[in-house]
């Protein structure tokens, strides 16, 4: 089968702010390649700075690639910037929920008005045929049309990642690119949506990007996984096979920082430490690097 989506030696470099006025290039994604098939999960995984979120964003349009190759069903995307038509081809062709459905709703659109406008632009039904499709859309995300005339600031955080998710696809994307869609929510409603999510892939066939730092989510929602570190995929592979018999270090010190029942965090001192560093405050168990206390994955 062919792949969907292809990824080709992805290489991102920005260049930032250095020392006395001078500037230096930043690595944030390099030598990426990876497919996705049709219907199918892979989910890049890393701490923060790892470079997961450049990937998403520039398989996502968002920004163009320092070099390489992203393709949507064979096809090579094009250069920012787009032209109004290929805009909206190529957003109808990929779509993003983000960590928080405040950056993507509209704080001064009802539910239905950011729905409708998203059909309006991509698929230019009758107004009759737009209102029954938000009513699908909706009903499809675990909504109803009780939510219609709602703004984001009156729902849940799980009902404002409902609607988010409907709005993406309202655009009927091949490829959905999650970014952190459930790290903001609370655990039990983490795993509603992570079942919503499961739900509609299965009854639409849909394809996902997923980008996550918890490996515990990552098990349930893909079935292939890359591990990057510092702009580099360190592993790649069967998310069981990772997640059971890790190969790169550093994926094993991923998995060593997930907290379980009578773990406490290990620490590494550095060759010039004279005291112990301090203990991390409650909910901030990490792995160490040196002396500094990496977040828990």
């Amino acid at each position: 089968m062919a792949a969907l989506l292809e990824v080709e030696n992805l290489r991102k470099v920005y260049r930032v702010p250095g020392a006395k006025g001078e500037s230096a290039d930043l690595v944030a994604v390099d030598q990426l390649s990876f497919e996705l098939q049709p219907g199918g999960s892979v989910a890049i995984v890393g701490e923060s700075g790892s470079g997961k979120t450049t990937t998403a964003r520039l398989v996502a349009g968002l920004e163009n690639p320092t070099s390489g190759v992203i393709r949507i069903a064979g096809e090579a995307r094009n250069p920012l910037p787009w032209g109004r038509g290929e805009r909206a081809r190529n957003a109808g062709r990929v779509q993003m929920v983000y960590q928080d459905p405040f950056t993507s709703l509209d704080p001064s659109q009802t539910i239905e008005s950011s729905l409708d406008e998203v059909l309006r632009l991509h698929l230019g039904r009758s107004k009759e045929a737009r209102s029954a499709r938000i009513s699908e859309l909706l009903s499809q995300c675990g909504l109803d049309d009780r939510h219609r005339n709602r703004r984001p600031r009156s729902l849940s955080g799980g009902e404002r990642q409902r609607a988010a998710i409907a709005r993406a696809l309202a655009a009927a994307p091949q490829v959905l690119i999650l970014d952190e869609a459930v790290s903001a929510l609370d655990v039990s409603i983490q795993a509603q949506i992570l079942n919503l999510l499961a739900s509609l892939r299965a009854a639409l066939g849909l394809t996902y990007l997923f980008i996550s730092h918890d490996l515990g989510v990552v098990r349930q929602v893909s079935e292939a996984c890359i591990v990057m570190h510092r702009g580099v995929a360190v592993e790649s592979g069967a998310t069981d096979d990772i997640l059971s018999s890790p190969r790169a270090d550093y994926t094993r010190e991923l998995l060593e920082a997930i907290p379980r029942p009578g773990w406490a965090p290990r620490r590494r001192a550095t060759a010039d430490s004279t005291a112990a560093p301090a203990e991390p405050a409650d909910g901030q168990l990490g792995v160490t690097n040196g002396s500094t206390v990496l977040p828990a994955i």
